[in-house]
């Protein structure tokens, strides 16, 4: 963590450097984290100075160490708040961050989402700071993404009253507004320079829409977002005269220019507003149409590119936002606008955080309903603030039967606003393919989390000798295991270990004996191994056998049965199939693993049926080369079950009965291997007989038999009313 200060003000420009003048509110400070994003630095410095970045703009920037004068440099991204910590390591107290601070736009003259609270007298409740009472909505509009960069210069103003009493604001008489971009780049002087009035010119021109007076919609809302779109779309600004629940009056910002609105209710009981008074034609200067105007705010550029992120993971990233908004709104956005935008678009599409905590138990109780034999549990902690679920769809609790009993486990880290891991707890159908059993939702990897998750899993897959669990050597994991599961027993990912090796004692060029070691059938053949990795690096050996132990990552010295099931990468892939939706609201998340269970389940039981073979695609390409190993093989029968198969490197005594074989193959992968195929033409018994029947058609099928349904719209959810009033609160970050 660093200690990062800050200070709320202007610059101001002197002879020989820039310097930051701060407010009476003095210097602050907050600590971060070293790889701290730029959003990340925005929400500190928002809830530091107690402010709303839906209504309040801020602008980051500070002076460079240098010894010579240069602009101050405003950060523009994550790379830029990388190297503002790296350049203040040894200087943070000497150079602070410099905050600049503008009201919205949508702020300014009425909060466009809650209608309800349409500021008529100017009042600016909910301020903490007397600071910032003061209207800086006819600012310059600041534009972080931009080559040469806007700083906003608070500008010296006093209050007047206007026709209808309300109090507004005007640069004091004396005091003419400064042009920020020129006093950042130095083109001004020392004396403040009057923005000069813009003359109409001679030609005029239409906004180009179809607006017309009497024309109706249906809110306010929707009326604002019309206007919006065509100011960004025609390149021009509009500023608000006048703005109630009932009434909207709007003009263009040049005050020579004709171009004007006023639109009411229709009656006052009524959200629908009408078109009262319209003038379209514009008589203002070109000089005065901007590409960054102030109505391309973060709602309305979230709003239209909202569209994009339905029905899909990612959705279009930075570039791809401001790209949207140059090319379709004609608009051009910052960094800081585009961020903002994408997350508000999230949150229309997704829901926000805090919404997600709430309707959880609605969430879970609708795919009860329509799942039959769900399990979801959560867990709230005594203020009932979130703290675990759990969710375990009931087609695959009842498909577990059909599957070997070996379910690898492990976590990966979400990247939304309360952060938290997901844990998920998997098996592996008879194809090869991953098959979710529970997922799960903890503030960390730690072992009461990890025991309150496989507790829920205990009462799902039960417990048993022949259940395999499969994990990293997390000590949290470890511990919870040997708390919940009495009989089953716990492997190693040989993955992880390999990983290991190879980072703590550097001898990469042993891999090759070490996943023989692994793989190997027989505890013959794996000595030999073993052999060659002592010989060579005798501290690996001592490691393998006595710190992690044979029986967690050989196969051949396994208390149970793991099959071929060696590594956890059936968990990881489900991990990084995730990986777009980590950042997700945890129900928007929960939305998008169920869509993805659903679509398998559905495309998995097409092919099933489609299957011809008495095996599963996988293990029957697995099987037929067995088939032609097997012949020559010469087989001397012992007894009615027992056979001898000689032929080949290796002989083998197959038992038809038991399924066994003294090369291992048969009695590990519980698939027939060339003596077993041998000896079954000699006793002339199908050879598929021999097989287990977790690999068959027929249990792959009943795997995928059922369906997982989704939970609808939230319009469509019938909830009762003691599951309604079970929200939770979102756990402290």
């Amino acid at each position: 963590m660093v200690v990062l200060f800050f200070e709320v003000g202007n610059w101001e420009e002197l002879e020989d450097r820039w310097e930051f003048k701060g407010d009476v509110g003095g210097l602050k400070s907050i600590l971060v984290e070293e790889d701290i994003s730029l959003a990340g630095l925005f929400d500190k410095i928002y809830g530091k100075l107690g402010l709303s970045s839906d209504t309040m703009d801020l602008v980051l920037s500070y002076s460079p160490p240098l010894n010579k004068k240069c602009s101050p440099l405003v950060l523009k991204d994550d790379e830029d708040v990388a190297a503002l910590l790296a350049s203040r390591s040894d200087s943070t107290c000497k150079i602070p961050l410099g905050v600049i601070v503008e009201r919205t736009e949508v702020c300014a003259y009425e909060k466009s989402s809650q209608e309800s609270s349409d500021d008529t007298d100017g009042s600016h409740d909910g301020f903490r700071d007397n600071y910032f009472d003061v209207d800086y909505c006819d600012s310059e509009p600041t534009d972080v993404g931009s080559s040469r960069q806007k700083l906003p210069v608070f500008r010296n103003v006093e209050r007047t009253e206007n026709d209808n009493g309300a109090s507004v604001t005007q640069p004091a008489e004396g005091n003419p507004v400064v042009d920020p971009l020129l006093r950042l780049t130095g083109a001004a002087s020392d004396e403040a320079v009057s923005v000069p009035t813009t003359e109409a010119s001679d030609s005029t021109f239409r906004d180009g829409s179809d607006l017309h007076e009497g024309k109706y919609f249906n809110t306010k809302k929707d009326l604002k977002r019309k206007l919006s779109d065509i100011a960004m779309k025609g390149n021009f600004e509009f500023r608000t005269r006048k703005s109630n629940r009932s009434l909207w009056v709007i003009e263009c910002i040049d005050p020579n220019c004709s171009w004007r609105l006023r639109a009411s209710k229709i009656v006052p009981e009524s959200t629908k507003f009408v078109i009262r008074k319209y003038v379209g034609v514009h008589c203002c200067s070109l000089l005065n149409r901007n590409a960054n105007h102030r109505q391309a705010t973060y709602v309305v550029i979230g709003e239209q590119v909202a569209p994009q992120y339905v029905g899909v993971e990612k959705g279009p990233g930075p570039k791809g936002v401001q790209t949207f908004a140059r090319t379709k709104l004609g608009a051009q956005i910052s960094y800081y606008k585009d961020w903002r935008g994408r997350k508000h678009a999230h949150t229309l599409i997704r829901g926000s955080p805090e919404q997600s905590f709430h309707i959880l138990p609605l969430y879970f109780h609708m795919l009860e309903k329509l799942n039959p034999g769900t399990v979801t549990r959560i867990e709230v902690d005594g203020e009932s603030r979130f703290k675990y679920l759990v969710l375990a769809f009931g087609v695959a609790i009842r498909g577990f039967r059909y599957m070997r009993k070996v379910v690898g486990i492990d976590g990966t880290f979400l990247k939304g606003q309360y952060r938290g891991v997901l844990l998920v707890a998997t098996a592996q159908d008879g194809n090869g393919q991953c098959y979710p059993l529970a997922w799960g939702i903890v503030d960390s990897e730690n072992e009461d989390a990890w025991t309150w998750f496989l507790t829920q899993l205990k009462e799902v897959i039960g417990d048993t000798d022949e259940l395999a669990l499969i994990s990293d050597r997390a000590p949290s994991i470890k511990k919870a295991i040997s708390i919940v599961f009495e009989k089953a027993h716990h492997g190693a990912c040989a993955w992880h270990i390999a990983q290991n090796i190879k980072n703590k004692f550097k001898c990469a060029d042993i891999m090759g004996s070490y996943w023989s070691a692994v793989n190997a059938y027989r505890c013959e053949d794996f000595a030999g191994y073993m052999t060659e990795i002592s010989h060579r690096y005798p501290r690996v050996a001592e490691y393998l056998e006595n710190e992690v132990g044979f029986e967690k990552w050989s196969r051949c010295h396994y208390p149970g049965l793991r099959y071929n099931i060696t590594t956890t990468n059936m968990v990881e892939s489900l991990n990084s199939m995730l990986v777009n939706a980590r950042d997700f609201p945890y129900v928007a998340l929960l939305d998008v693993i169920q869509e993805k269970m659903s679509k398998w389940w559905n495309d998995r039981r097409i092919v099933a049926m489609a299957i011809t073979a008495p095996l599963t695609p996988s293990r029957e390409s697995e099987f037929r080369p067995r088939f032609a190993q097997s012949n020559g093989r010469h087989t001397l029968q012992l007894n009615p079950v027992t056979y001898h198969v000689k032929g080949g490197e290796l002989e083998g005594v197959v038992d038809i009965f038991n399924k066994t074989c003294t090369c291992k193959e048969f009695d590990i992968d519980k698939l027939p291997c060339v003596h077993a195929i041998a000896a079954a033409h000699h006793a002339q018994v199908s050879v598929y007989s021999l097989v287990f029947p977790y690999y068959t058609k027929e249990y792959y099928v009943l795997a995928y038999g059922e369906t997982i349904y989704p939970v609808g719209s939230q319009s469509q959810w019938d909830v009762p009313n003691e599951v309604a009033t079970k929200g939770s609160f979102a756990p402290r970050s």
